[in-house]
């Protein structure tokens, strides 16, 4: 790309069947990756200080709109508080495109992740490549939209790319480029850092599919 952003092109080849090792590397490196996910493109990273500051610094981010973190299971944030309402949730909408915002009391995750109220927002994410750059990586990742501020969220690894380009990136940020996703809306949001569910975003998953669970959402 014409301002040195990296892209490893994956749009033909099966995630399982994909050697991730440039891409892990350098996100274990400390380096910002795009990747696809069942929503958007996302822009992300490993979850050190370092790491989020990169990612916030490129999108562009404040620091009162903390990253989301993409798990490969609910046991890899088991040290977060989970309500037994968020246990319920997690059991049966993850994987899937439902973020959960729990409780941070131990700060595993350091600020830019955590909310000054001491929250994280997670996920696991249903989407294929998500689920193998994870295990490549062997941590979680950071997610937020790879769309310079405004602008419509990244759909197509190309969309990625440029929009790392406009936001001034070089070949610090790597873009994972498997293809064209199918529209979606965002993922929907639910704070469980309460006696009470309550609802921050609705989006892919339907309040009233939620609320057929747990009717005090």
């Amino acid at each position: 790309m014409s301002r040195g952003v990296r892209v490893v092109d994956a749009r033909w080849a099966l995630p399982d069947e994909t050697n991730l090792d440039e891409v892990a590397q350098h996100v274990r490196d400390g380096g910002v990756v795009a990747y696809p996910t069942e929503t958007v493109y996302g822009f992300g990273g490993v979850c050190t200080p370092e790491a989020v500051a990169r990612v916030m610094a490129l999108k562009r981010r404040a620091e009162d709109k903390p990253l989301l973190v993409l798990v490969e299971s609910a046991a890899a944030v088991a040290d977060l508080e989970w309500s037994l309402e968020a246990t319920e949730l997690a059991g049966i909408f993850w994987p899937g495109a439902l973020t959960l915002v729990l409780r941070d009391p131990r700060g595993i995750f350091p600020p830019g992740i955590r909310s000054e109220a001491g929250a994280v927002a997670v996920r696991v994410s249903p989407h294929p490549w998500v689920r193998v750059l994870l295990r490549a990586v062997g941590e979680p990742i950071t997610s937020t939209s790879a769309n310079p501020p405004g602008s419509p969220p990244a759909r197509t690894g190309s969309e990625a790319a440029r929009a790392a380009e406009l936001l001034g990136a070089g070949s610090d940020v790597l873009v994972l480029d498997a293809g064209e996703l199918e529209p979606s809306e965002p993922s929907t949001i639910i704070d469980c850092t309460s006696t009470r569910p309550a609802v921050v975003r609705e989006g892919s998953v339907p309040v009233g599919r939620l609320r057929c669970v747990l009717p005090e959402i």
